[in-house]
């Protein structure tokens, strides 16, 4: 059995408040169209993250549509299977699966209910059977489900009767991963135990974690070619590199199994970055003043003149109150080629604590009319210059993602207590 695997394509993101990506993606899903048509795979698992944001606009959705229908044109006989993940809308994902299904894509949004019986049949809608094997289609769910896993993969296993190999797709994060890239100064993740994922698959095709990863052996972590004996965990990381951050290659991973509890080879794929992320004046150095700042980037700018870039800078410089717009004014020329990230690394430790801004003042009618936390937060950001609206941003939308997902499992439950 041979799957693609790939995960967190983040289709629909805008970077840096600024950036749409789309010409990115179509990047990504060219050499990914390629690799289909090449290498004939059995499947493509896609663990989780389509979408960046939970209602993604009609041309993003469309875009998703476009870019899928080719896939399956460059490799007919390949089944896809799409797991939500935790940035996207469970029903959502759900709702085109029926759809989906006569062009051989599987879509699963909605998790398999929290006490299933083994009556119900239930397990059908998460198992995709292959002719070469089988595919467990899990999505983003909340809490750890040891029984329902087990059970789905002891479901796998009355009916492999013939030992042919078995994937089994989640997004999550398991303890032991490599966290790289991934800020966790607002919030955190919570890791589950690779024992808590149940017996019973070869593969486990995970997504969440944007950093190409085999757990446990952390000293092949970018081998290009290698074979572990079954049972195997693998990120295949991010379609893109998703802040500047993830300063490290990414892939995606082409996986054969020979047979169940056998041999499993993983080869890595390299994706070609349509743009690259840079650190000026370099990783290991700062600028010293903002005329040296604004003369990096116009250099840069002549030597590349594409690609993202943020600066480094001793915390002693002093830098004007329009310093971002001066940024942005230099890079216009280049159009959207050159991108630019406007929150600044800090080196150093000051000679003196910086001035306190001013605080804003508000109205109390204009505060009770807030319903957006964001609002009040970009009105107050002056207060607090090292604060990532970004970063805040994608806090709130995994929060809400969250909510959402906790009331339609909630939904789910109570119909079926109504049916009953």
């Amino acid at each position: 059995m041979k799957i693609l695997h790939t995960a967190d394509l983040h289709l629909g993101q805008v970077i840096y408040q600024n950036y749409d990506r789309t010409d990115e993606h179509d990047c990504f899903f060219s050499q990914l169209e390629q690799w289909c048509r090449e290498e004939r795979p059995d499947a493509l698992v896609v663990s989780g993250d389509v979408f960046d944001i939970q209602q993604p606009s009609a041309a993003t959705w469309k875009n998703f549509t476009d870019r899928f229908v080719r896939l399956h044109e460059a490799s007919p006989g390949m089944h896809i299977v799409i797991v939500a993940g935790n940035h996207d809308s469970a029903s959502r994902i759900q709702s085109h699966n029926a759809v989906w299904k006569l062009a051989d894509v599987h879509l699963v949004g909605m998790p398999p209910p929290a006490g299933p019986t083994a009556a119900d049949g239930w397990q059908t809608r998460f198992v995709v059977k292959l002719p070469g094997g089988y595919v467990v289609a899990l999505p983003y769910m909340t809490g750890e489900r040891t029984a329902t896993l087990q059970a789905l993969l002891d479901f796998v296993e009355a009916d492999n009767t013939d030992r042919k190999p078995v994937v089994m797709t989640g997004h999550l994060a398991v303890t032991g991963c490599d966290t790289t890239g991934h800020d966790f100064d607002i919030g955190h993740t919570r890791t589950q135990a690779p024992a808590s994922l149940g017996t019973g698959y070869d593969y486990l095709a995970l997504g969440h974690i944007h950093k190409p990863q085999t757990i446990g052996h952390e000293q092949d972590c970018m081998n290009p070619d290698v074979t572990y004996p079954a049972p195997v965990i693998r990120y295949a990381g991010s379609a893109l590199h998703v802040s500047c951050d993830e300063n490290y290659p990414h892939t995606a991973s082409c996986v054969e199994i020979d047979r169940h509890g056998g041999l499993v080879r993983i080869r890595q794929l390299r994706i070609r970055e349509l743009r690259h992320f840079y650190t000026l004046p370099s990783p290991d150095t700062s600028f010293t003043c903002a005329e040296d700042a604004l003369e990096g980037i116009r250099q840069f700018a002549e030597e590349k003149g594409k690609g993202y870039i943020r600066l480094q800078i001793d915390c002693r410089a002093s830098l004007p109150s329009d310093f971002s717009q001066m940024a942005y004014a230099l890079i216009e020329p280049y159009g959207d080629e050159l991108r630019y990230n406007p929150k600044i690394l800090w080196t150093g430790t000051p000679d003196t604590p910086r001035e306190e801004t001013a605080k804003p003042k508000f109205e109390v009618a204009e505060i009770q009319q807030m319903t957006d936390p964001m609002l009040f937060i970009e009105k107050t950001w002056a207060q607090y210059p090292e604060l990532d609206l970004d970063e805040v941003r994608e806090a709130f939308v995994e929060i809400e993602a969250e909510m959402k997902r906790m009331e339609e499992e909630d939904s789910t439950s109570g119909k079926k207590a109504k049916k009953n």
